[in-house]
Protein backbone atom coordinates (compact mmCIF):
# COMPACT_ATOMS: atom_id res chain seq x y z
CA UNK A 1 0.00 0.00 0.00
CA UNK A 2 2.37 2.66 -1.12
CA UNK A 3 1.51 6.18 -1.19
CA UNK A 4 1.45 7.95 -4.92
CA UNK A 5 0.98 10.57 -7.12
CA UNK A 6 -0.15 10.28 -10.57
CA UNK A 7 -0.50 13.26 -13.28
CA UNK A 8 -3.82 12.12 -14.64
CA UNK A 9 -6.84 9.84 -13.78
CA UNK A 10 -5.72 5.62 -12.97
CA UNK A 11 -8.66 3.45 -13.44
CA UNK A 12 -6.93 0.89 -10.69
CA UNK A 13 -7.84 3.42 -8.08
CA UNK A 14 -10.24 5.93 -6.87
CA UNK A 15 -8.29 8.28 -6.52
CA UNK A 16 -4.85 10.20 -8.46
CA UNK A 17 -3.07 10.50 -5.12
CA UNK A 18 -2.59 9.05 -0.93
CA UNK A 19 -0.29 9.45 1.40
CA UNK A 20 -0.30 5.20 1.65
CA UNK A 21 0.69 3.04 4.47
CA UNK A 22 4.20 2.53 4.27
CA UNK A 23 7.71 4.52 3.76
CA UNK A 24 7.03 3.89 -0.20
CA UNK A 25 5.76 6.89 -2.57
CA UNK A 26 5.50 6.25 -6.19
CA UNK A 27 5.41 10.04 -7.97
CA UNK A 28 4.81 10.90 -11.72
CA UNK A 29 7.28 13.96 -11.92
CA UNK A 30 8.90 15.70 -14.90
CA UNK A 31 10.72 18.99 -15.47
CA UNK A 32 8.44 21.91 -15.63
CA UNK A 33 9.06 24.39 -13.40
CA UNK A 34 7.56 24.36 -9.26
CA UNK A 35 5.51 27.67 -9.11
CA UNK A 36 5.48 31.07 -10.69
CA UNK A 37 7.86 31.80 -7.94
CA UNK A 38 10.18 28.98 -8.05
CA UNK A 39 11.34 27.96 -11.58
CA UNK A 40 13.41 25.08 -10.45
CA UNK A 41 11.98 21.74 -11.92
CA UNK A 42 9.82 20.24 -9.85
CA UNK A 43 11.47 16.72 -9.75
CA UNK A 44 14.67 18.48 -7.56
CA UNK A 45 12.43 18.56 -4.73
CA UNK A 46 11.74 15.06 -4.45
CA UNK A 47 14.98 13.29 -3.33
CA UNK A 48 14.14 9.89 -4.97
CA UNK A 49 16.25 7.32 -4.00
CA UNK A 50 15.10 4.77 -7.23
CA UNK A 51 14.78 7.29 -10.34
CA UNK A 52 13.20 6.29 -13.93
CA UNK A 53 14.51 8.21 -16.65
CA UNK A 54 12.50 7.42 -19.62
CA UNK A 55 12.74 9.70 -22.26
CA UNK A 56 14.19 13.43 -22.48
CA UNK A 57 12.98 15.63 -25.59
CA UNK A 58 12.76 19.04 -26.07
CA UNK A 59 9.28 20.66 -24.52
CA UNK A 60 7.94 23.22 -22.35
CA UNK A 61 8.93 26.01 -24.85
CA UNK A 62 7.46 28.43 -22.88
CA UNK A 63 9.65 27.53 -19.95
CA UNK A 64 13.19 26.26 -21.73
CA UNK A 65 14.75 27.80 -23.91
CA UNK A 66 16.73 24.90 -26.03
CA UNK A 67 17.18 21.51 -25.13
CA UNK A 68 20.07 22.30 -23.60
CA UNK A 69 18.44 24.31 -20.68
CA UNK A 70 16.68 20.72 -19.85
CA UNK A 71 19.27 18.66 -19.92
CA UNK A 72 20.94 21.33 -17.16
CA UNK A 73 17.67 20.50 -15.39
CA UNK A 74 17.74 16.59 -15.50
CA UNK A 75 22.09 16.84 -14.22
CA UNK A 76 21.11 18.81 -11.68
CA UNK A 77 18.65 16.04 -10.05
CA UNK A 78 21.53 13.26 -10.54
CA UNK A 79 22.97 15.25 -8.17
CA UNK A 80 20.06 15.72 -5.88
CA UNK A 81 20.27 11.86 -5.40
CA UNK A 82 22.51 9.93 -2.43
CA UNK A 83 24.97 7.17 -3.36
CA UNK A 84 22.45 4.32 -2.74
CA UNK A 85 20.38 5.55 -5.12
CA UNK A 86 19.80 3.71 -8.43
CA UNK A 87 19.11 5.17 -11.53
CA UNK A 88 17.42 3.19 -14.17
CA UNK A 89 17.50 4.89 -17.58
CA UNK A 90 16.46 4.44 -21.36
CA UNK A 91 20.05 3.57 -22.57
CA UNK A 92 18.77 4.06 -25.89
CA UNK A 93 17.98 7.65 -25.63
CA UNK A 94 21.02 9.67 -26.64
CA UNK A 95 19.82 12.85 -24.29
CA UNK A 96 19.49 10.78 -21.51
CA UNK A 97 22.63 9.00 -21.75
CA UNK A 98 24.19 12.51 -22.79
CA UNK A 99 23.05 13.66 -19.45
CA UNK A 100 24.28 10.33 -17.60
CA UNK A 101 27.69 10.74 -18.92
CA UNK A 102 28.01 14.23 -17.07
CA UNK A 103 28.47 12.56 -14.12
CA UNK A 104 26.57 10.82 -10.91
CA UNK A 105 27.69 9.18 -8.28
CA UNK A 106 24.75 6.79 -7.64
CA UNK A 107 23.61 2.99 -8.88
CA UNK A 108 22.93 3.06 -12.55
CA UNK A 109 21.16 0.13 -15.03
CA UNK A 110 20.60 0.89 -18.14
CA UNK A 111 17.80 -0.96 -20.59
CA UNK A 112 19.51 -3.29 -22.97
CA UNK A 113 22.12 -4.58 -20.73
CA UNK A 114 21.20 -5.53 -16.96
CA UNK A 115 17.25 -5.57 -17.69
CA UNK A 116 15.48 -5.88 -21.71
CA UNK A 117 12.43 -7.11 -22.86
CA UNK A 118 12.08 -10.19 -25.66
CA UNK A 119 9.20 -11.66 -27.66
CA UNK A 120 7.25 -8.84 -28.15
CA UNK A 121 4.20 -8.91 -30.02
CA UNK A 122 3.69 -6.42 -32.64
CA UNK A 123 1.03 -4.39 -31.08
CA UNK A 124 3.00 -4.61 -27.48
CA UNK A 125 0.15 -6.43 -25.93
CA UNK A 126 2.36 -8.91 -25.10
CA UNK A 127 6.01 -9.50 -23.97
CA UNK A 128 8.74 -10.83 -21.50
CA UNK A 129 10.50 -8.72 -19.00
CA UNK A 130 14.22 -9.65 -18.03
CA UNK A 131 16.33 -8.75 -14.94
CA UNK A 132 19.37 -10.53 -14.08
CA UNK A 133 18.11 -14.33 -13.83
CA UNK A 134 14.51 -13.45 -13.66
CA UNK A 135 11.56 -12.87 -16.44
CA UNK A 136 7.70 -12.38 -15.94
CA UNK A 137 5.32 -12.51 -19.04
CA UNK A 138 3.00 -9.77 -19.15
CA UNK A 139 -0.62 -9.97 -21.45
CA UNK A 140 -1.99 -6.70 -21.08
CA UNK A 141 -4.78 -4.32 -22.69
CA UNK A 142 -2.23 -1.67 -23.51
CA UNK A 143 -0.67 -1.57 -26.75
CA UNK A 144 2.71 0.30 -28.24
CA UNK A 145 6.12 0.18 -27.70
CA UNK A 146 6.13 3.29 -25.16
CA UNK A 147 4.04 1.62 -22.95
CA UNK A 148 6.36 -2.08 -23.03
CA UNK A 149 8.89 0.27 -22.13
CA UNK A 150 7.20 2.14 -19.23
CA UNK A 151 6.19 -1.75 -18.11
CA UNK A 152 9.67 -3.05 -17.94
CA UNK A 153 11.37 0.60 -16.22
CA UNK A 154 8.29 0.22 -13.47
CA UNK A 155 8.60 -3.53 -13.18
CA UNK A 156 12.93 -2.99 -11.99
CA UNK A 157 11.84 -0.05 -10.15
CA UNK A 158 9.93 -1.97 -8.02
CA UNK A 159 12.28 -4.74 -7.79
CA UNK A 160 14.30 -2.09 -6.30
CA UNK A 161 12.50 -2.58 -3.38
CA UNK A 162 12.02 -5.90 -2.82
CA UNK A 163 9.63 -7.02 -5.61
CA UNK A 164 10.17 -10.15 -7.91
CA UNK A 165 9.52 -10.15 -11.67
CA UNK A 166 6.94 -12.62 -11.62
CA UNK A 167 4.60 -10.38 -9.03
CA UNK A 168 5.73 -7.53 -11.15
CA UNK A 169 4.40 -9.10 -14.28
CA UNK A 170 1.13 -10.14 -12.95
CA UNK A 171 0.53 -6.62 -11.47
CA UNK A 172 1.27 -5.15 -15.26
CA UNK A 173 -1.18 -7.90 -16.55
CA UNK A 174 -4.19 -6.49 -14.53
CA UNK A 175 -2.97 -3.05 -15.18
CA UNK A 176 -6.31 -1.55 -16.48
CA UNK A 177 -4.20 1.52 -17.40
CA UNK A 178 -5.07 5.23 -17.04
CA UNK A 179 -7.86 7.87 -18.65
CA UNK A 180 -6.99 9.99 -21.91
CA UNK A 181 -4.32 7.20 -22.90
CA UNK A 182 -6.01 5.48 -25.36
CA UNK A 183 -9.06 5.27 -23.37
CA UNK A 184 -12.14 4.15 -25.59
CA UNK A 185 -14.64 6.50 -24.81
CA UNK A 186 -17.59 4.76 -26.65
CA UNK A 187 -18.17 2.58 -29.53
CA UNK A 188 -21.29 3.08 -32.41
CA UNK A 189 -22.13 0.15 -34.36
CA UNK A 190 -18.24 -1.18 -35.17
CA UNK A 191 -16.58 2.59 -35.02
CA UNK A 192 -15.33 3.23 -31.78
CA UNK A 193 -14.19 6.76 -30.66
CA UNK A 194 -10.57 7.45 -28.49
CA UNK A 195 -9.47 9.50 -26.10
CA UNK A 196 -5.71 10.48 -25.81
CA UNK A 197 -3.43 13.01 -24.22
CA UNK A 198 -0.63 12.91 -26.71
CA UNK A 199 0.39 16.12 -27.60
CA UNK A 200 4.00 16.18 -28.72
CA UNK A 201 5.29 14.31 -32.03
CA UNK A 202 7.08 11.55 -30.50
CA UNK A 203 3.59 10.60 -28.34
CA UNK A 204 1.63 11.24 -31.28
CA UNK A 205 3.36 8.79 -33.14
CA UNK A 206 4.23 6.24 -31.01
CA UNK A 207 0.01 6.40 -30.43
CA UNK A 208 -0.32 5.64 -33.60
CA UNK A 209 2.28 2.86 -34.26
CA UNK A 210 0.49 0.95 -31.40
CA UNK A 211 -3.17 1.40 -32.48
CA UNK A 212 -1.87 0.75 -36.18
CA UNK A 213 -0.65 -2.55 -34.70
CA UNK A 214 -3.24 -3.24 -32.74
CA UNK A 215 -6.71 -2.05 -34.54
CA UNK A 216 -8.74 -3.34 -37.54
CA UNK A 217 -9.82 -0.73 -40.05
CA UNK A 218 -9.17 2.88 -41.09
CA UNK A 219 -7.28 4.91 -38.03
CA UNK A 220 -8.91 8.43 -38.33
CA UNK A 221 -6.64 11.02 -36.35
CA UNK A 222 -8.37 14.09 -34.91
CA UNK A 223 -5.15 16.21 -33.82
CA UNK A 224 -5.85 19.59 -31.10
CA UNK A 225 -2.73 21.62 -30.90
CA UNK A 226 -2.82 23.23 -27.91
CA UNK A 227 0.04 22.16 -25.47
CA UNK A 228 2.15 25.68 -25.37
CA UNK A 229 4.77 24.46 -27.13
CA UNK A 230 2.46 23.09 -30.18
CA UNK A 231 0.61 26.42 -29.85
CA UNK A 232 4.07 28.39 -29.99
CA UNK A 233 5.54 25.90 -33.49
CA UNK A 234 8.30 24.58 -32.24
CA UNK A 235 7.25 20.72 -33.25
CA UNK A 236 5.46 21.95 -36.53
CA UNK A 237 8.10 20.46 -38.42
CA UNK A 238 7.99 16.86 -36.77
CA UNK A 239 3.88 16.70 -36.79
CA UNK A 240 3.80 15.64 -40.71
CA UNK A 241 5.87 12.43 -40.39
CA UNK A 242 4.39 11.72 -36.54
CA UNK A 243 1.30 11.42 -38.41
CA UNK A 244 1.69 9.16 -41.02
CA UNK A 245 0.44 5.41 -39.11
CA UNK A 246 -3.42 7.28 -39.23
CA UNK A 247 -5.19 6.70 -42.93
CA UNK A 248 -6.50 10.25 -42.18
CA UNK A 249 -5.92 13.45 -40.09
CA UNK A 250 -7.84 15.93 -39.15
CA UNK A 251 -6.09 18.95 -37.45
CA UNK A 252 -8.48 21.74 -35.51
CA UNK A 253 -6.51 25.30 -35.76
CA UNK A 254 -7.56 26.61 -32.73
CA UNK A 255 -7.31 30.76 -31.62
CA UNK A 256 -3.83 31.66 -30.61
CA UNK A 257 -2.07 29.52 -33.10
CA UNK A 258 -0.22 31.85 -35.65
CA UNK A 259 1.62 29.49 -37.37
CA UNK A 260 0.28 27.95 -40.46
CA UNK A 261 -1.15 23.99 -39.68
CA UNK A 262 -1.91 23.37 -42.97
CA UNK A 263 1.23 23.80 -44.92
CA UNK A 264 3.16 21.59 -41.76
CA UNK A 265 0.63 18.62 -42.22
CA UNK A 266 0.79 18.28 -46.18
CA UNK A 267 -2.30 17.85 -48.54
CA UNK A 268 -3.11 14.85 -46.77
CA UNK A 269 -4.94 16.34 -44.27
CA UNK A 270 -7.77 18.55 -43.23
CA UNK A 271 -7.67 21.64 -40.87
CA UNK A 272 -10.87 22.80 -39.11
CA UNK A 273 -11.01 26.09 -37.47
CA UNK A 274 -14.56 24.95 -35.69
CA UNK A 275 -14.99 21.84 -33.89
CA UNK A 276 -18.53 21.14 -35.20
CA UNK A 277 -16.86 21.43 -39.13
CA UNK A 278 -14.70 18.16 -37.74
CA UNK A 279 -17.76 15.75 -36.11
CA UNK A 280 -19.87 17.30 -39.09
CA UNK A 281 -17.04 15.75 -41.46
CA UNK A 282 -16.28 12.41 -39.58
CA UNK A 283 -20.34 11.47 -39.89
CA UNK A 284 -20.96 12.53 -43.20
CA UNK A 285 -17.44 10.60 -44.08
CA UNK A 286 -17.36 7.38 -41.40
CA UNK A 287 -16.88 3.84 -42.85
CA UNK A 288 -17.47 0.57 -41.00
CA UNK A 289 -14.64 -0.37 -38.73
CA UNK A 290 -12.67 3.58 -38.47
CA UNK A 291 -10.66 3.89 -35.14
CA UNK A 292 -11.25 7.32 -34.35
CA UNK A 293 -8.30 8.64 -32.03
CA UNK A 294 -8.68 12.25 -30.63
CA UNK A 295 -5.03 13.50 -29.22
CA UNK A 296 -5.13 16.80 -26.96
CA UNK A 297 -4.01 18.06 -24.05
CA UNK A 298 -7.11 19.65 -23.10
CA UNK A 299 -11.15 19.57 -23.15
CA UNK A 300 -11.18 20.22 -27.16
CA UNK A 301 -14.99 21.31 -26.34
CA UNK A 302 -16.17 17.84 -25.68
CA UNK A 303 -15.73 16.47 -29.05
CA UNK A 304 -15.04 13.19 -28.39
CA UNK A 305 -19.00 13.32 -27.13
CA UNK A 306 -20.02 14.79 -29.80
CA UNK A 307 -19.02 12.35 -32.13
CA UNK A 308 -20.51 9.68 -30.45
CA UNK A 309 -24.07 11.84 -30.11
CA UNK A 310 -23.70 12.42 -33.68
CA UNK A 311 -23.14 8.80 -34.91
CA UNK A 312 -25.63 7.72 -32.62
CA UNK A 313 -28.04 10.21 -34.38
CA UNK A 314 -26.85 8.83 -37.99
CA UNK A 315 -27.91 5.38 -36.81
Amino acid sequence: APGYLIGGVPQDFDQSARLGETDFFVIEADEYDTAFFDKRSKFLHYYARTLILNNLEYDHADIFRDLEAIKAQFHHLLKTLPASARILYNGSDDNIVDVISRGCWSEKQAVGSEFYLSDISPDGSRFTMHIGNESGSVDWGLSGQHNVLNALHAAAAARHVGVTLDVAAQALSEFSGVKRRMELRGQVGSVAVFDDFAHHPTAIATTLAGARAKLSGRIIAVLEPRSNTMKMGCHKDALAASLQSADVVLAYRAAGIDWDVAAALGASASVYSNVQEIVDNLVDNVQPNDQIIVMSNGGFEGIHQRILDALNAKE
